[in-house]
């Protein structure tokens, strides 16, 4: 192994559908993509999926079986400039030989809306067969009319069993036995690689790479029975020695873990903050912690969690239990003072108890439909009893003149008194609902209801 080499990850890159690792709800038998490539006739498809499940792999093997052209474009750094020399070698091609092009974009949602808009002709009169590639959610990224002329084949994360296989043919291209790894030492690295097989296979590369450093490994030369461990001034833990090579001090020595997949702004953060919220809602304690834990070992910005709890608060738990939204804010506040890992404890202890706490939506669905009122009836003029009178001419013209003080009336209620602009109603938006701290919110809602039947009855009514 040299530096010249490429990374071990390009070096296995599969030369045929049959030996893609994972991904066999598209390529497996009978399914989509493997029908299409045994076919010969490709469609137009935007692969969309996790870093490192195999969506490059999947556009250069689709130029293979074709025998057409290839070509590549970064959407990160590509303009109009380069679609058109795209456009130009594929039309040459065509012309000159009577071949195909697949173009590959990845990160497609990278590009802008003239520059997607500038591929349409060319996908639709089949003189482009367009491979995206991208991270983030199509329908969200990608343009309508771009979409309608694609397939979106949504990728998986790699499994366990995904990364046994390439185990396997790692260490057979690094020309090691393939129990030089031992259990401990590859779950370790499948919980490092986090379902991306190239970090994985680069994870691998760089073990056996330390390992020969340290003149600890050498091809095919480790006796049987021997372990091999992190030296002793790199050991953080104790290991034991047995028929393996590998241990996961080793791996923990010579590597380190990288961040979940969590990008605190794209689908990821997206996805999992809704898991958190929905957990929350849901009265599921023990899931509300785990994707909370996910979110934060992910990289996410604890302040970001702290703000969806206090929204949360007031979303889905409300007048229900209105100490929620305090411990949300407490939370909030602990994070600001103390930082991390110490905060962490503030926002468990307020995401347990915002999950157990009583549900009501009432505050919130009233809210919609009032803003949905506003939107509707636009500015209405504010009733003269409802106005401030401070100048004597105010006055004269009735502002204020039938306002009746509440604390002056009985019950502090001014009973059958309106304020709603002329010709709205009262339209009992607000419901509360029969759980937590709502059920006496109802119950006094429902009085108050009762005292202003009874002042347009004329009658009067007594209740402490």
């Amino acid at each position: 192994m040299t530096g010249l080499l490429p990374p071990l990850a390009e070096r296995l890159r599969p030369q045929r559908l049959q030996d893609v690792v994972g991904q066999q709800h598209l390529i497996g038998p009978g399914r989509p993509l493997q029908r299409a490539f045994e076919a010969g006739r490709l469609h137009s498809f935007i692969l969309w999926g996790p870093p490192g499940v195999g969506k490059t792999t999947l556009a250069r093997l689709a130029a293979q079986v074709t025998k057409s052209q290839f070509l590549v474009l970064s959407a990160v750094s590509a303009g109009i400039k380069d679609i058109r020399a795209v456009i130009e070698a594929a039309q040459a091609l065509r012309g000159a030989q009577g071949r195909g092009t697949v173009v590959f974009i990845d990160e497609i949602h990278a590009f802008s809306k003239p520059q997607q808009d500038a591929l349409l002709p060319h996908v639709e009169s089949g003189l482009l067969v367009l491979i995206g590639g991208t991270t983030e959610h199509p329908g969200l990224q990608v343009t309508n009319a771009l979409l309608s002329r694609t397939q979106v084949y949504a990728l998986e994360p790699l499994s366990k069993a995904d990364f046994a296989h390439l185990a396997v043919r790692a260490l057979e291209a690094l020309e090691l036995p393939g129990h030089v790894l031992d259990e401990e030492a590859q779950a370790l690295l499948v919980s490092y690689a986090d379902g991306d097989g190239r970090r994985y296979l680069n994870l691998v590369e760089q073990v056996v790479v330390a390992a020969q450093a340290a003149g600890l490994l050498k091809p095919g030369a480790v006796p049987a029975g021997q372990a091999v461990h992190a030296p002793q001034d790199m050991q953080d833990t104790k290991t034991q020695s047995g028929s393996a090579r590998i241990d996961a001090a080793f791996v923990q020595a010579s590597t380190s873990p990288s961040l979940r997949r969590s990008d605190g702004a794209g689908d990821h953060y997206y996805e999992q903050i809704s898991a958190f919220h929905k957990s929350v809602r849901s009265s599921q304690t023990d899931a509300a912690l785990y994707w909370m834990a996910r979110l934060l070992d992910g990289g996410v910005d604890p302040r970001q969690v702290t703000r969806r709890m206090i929204a949360i608060a007031s979303e889905d738990i409300g007048n229900a239990d209105p100490r929620a939204l305090q411990l949300a804010l407490n939370a909030a506040e602990a994070v600001d003072r103390l930082g991390l890992p110490e905060g962490e404890l503030a926002m468990a202890q307020a995401a347990v108890y915002l999950s157990l706490a009583a549900k009501s939506n009432a505050s919130y669905m009233a809210w919609k439909q009032a803003k949905a009122l506003v939107r509707e009836t636009g500015s209405l003029p504010v009733p003269l009893h409802l106005r401030n009178a401070p100048s004597k001419l105010q006055k004269q013209m009735g502002y204020g003149a039938e306002y009746r003080y509440a604390h002056d009336e009985p019950h502090a209620y001014p009973a059958g008194m309106g304020c709603w602009p002329e010709g709205l109603r009262e339209p009992g938006w607000y419901r509360p609902s029969d759980r937590g701290l709502e059920i006496q919110l109802r119950e006094k809602l429902n009085w108050l209801r009762s005292l202003d039947e009874a002042h347009k009855k004329g009658s009067k009514t007594g209740r402490g």
